[in-house]
């Protein structure tokens, strides 16, 4: 690759696995350039159009991805339910892709599917970006956790992290450790013991960083930089009684974060049900609301980035 190495321009963005840390460190360098323009609207991609295809329904995603598209002066089509569009008649996902490709410049893609954006791109002459598929990967949202902390703490290196809820279907927190692998910190992993982070994903990353899983979330709070919580989906739990037991273990509360570090920085990718007391949105360790901002000037960077809009 040599000197193309950060040769943004036509890329797919499928998986955080696919960048370098070189690469990572560009396009939150990119995010920093845009907050201007997140404030006060560009036309950078005037003219362009995103399509957002959405075969799972999403509200906070496709908004986030067609806000950005709005603010570089570009325009969206696109889908929230497969329900509206022909996929409920059996069109195969690759047709699909081979007529949108006609009408957008650029496509974001969420699926039910693990593999889908892959195939996706495969088939696809514009750029695709993975805006989540099956429970594997949700590469922007963890290019926004990133930003986000380093945002929030001046660094990414030598943090101590811990991931907290749903490890096992959360496909935030699989993007997210993979991302952290590529930096100097150290990850602690808060679950039940049903919902633990998957194999695959621990042994992608304990040989690259230090991984710390079962730990009590009390004896560790005191030393972390970041608390990122997800939530417990109650639908993977046979058991009613199981769920409720879990659900409060891992519940962050005013009691919960007391003897926190002041600066620690809270996030969760949203949406919350009650991991997250509201009492706690109050508090200056409380960075949530700020990452859904982050989110938008995150996207900004990266369609501005495939498009070729920006280097």
């Amino acid at each position: 690759m040599g000197a193309h190495h950060l040769e943004f321009k036509g890329r797919d963005i499928i998986s955080i696995e696919d960048f370098s840390q070189a690469e990572i460190n560009h396009i939150l360098n990119v995010t920093a350039q845009m907050e201007p323009y997140a404030k006060g609207g560009s036309d950078l991609l005037k003219g362009k159009i995103l399509a957002t295809l959405f075969f799972e329904p999403s509200t906070r995603t496709r908004l986030s991805f067609e806000t950005a598209m709005l603010k570089l002066g570009g325009s969206y089509i696109g889908f929230a339910e497969p329900d509206v569009s022909s996929a409920r008649k059996g069109e195969n996902l690759a047709d699909t892709i081979r007529t949108v490709e006609n009408y957008a410049d650029v496509i974001a893609l969420r699926h039910s599917l693990e593999g889908s954006a892959k195939l996706a791109a495969e088939f696809s002459k514009v750029p695709i970006i993975n805006a989540g598929t099956g429970a594997e990967e949700h590469p922007t949202q963890a290019l926004i956790d990133l930003y986000t902390i380093r945002k929030e703490k001046g660094k990414l290196d030598g943090l101590k992290i811990a991931l907290v809820g749903d490890l096992r279907y959360g496909r935030t927190v699989h993007s997210l450790a993979y991302g952290l692998a590529k930096y100097n910190v150290e990850l602690f992993l808060v679950s039940p013991e049903t919902l633990r982070m998957r194999k695959d994903v621990i042994q992608g990353i304990k040989n690259r960083i230090p991984v710390a899983e079962n730990v009590n979330l009390e004896k560790i709070i005191p030393q972390l930089d970041v608390l990122y919580v997800t939530r417990i989906q109650k639908e993977r739990f046979l058991d009613a009684a199981e769920y409720a037991k879990v659900k409060g273990a891992y519940r962050v509360d005013l009691k919960a974060i007391e003897k926190a570090k002041k600066d620690l920085a809270i996030l969760h990718p949203l949406p919350r049900v009650d991991e997250i007391a509201p009492e706690v949105d109050n508090t200056p360790q409380a960075k949530y609301f700020t990452q859904v901002w982050n989110g938008v000037v995150v996207r900004m960077a990266l369609l501005s980035l495939v498009l070729g809009a920006v280097s």
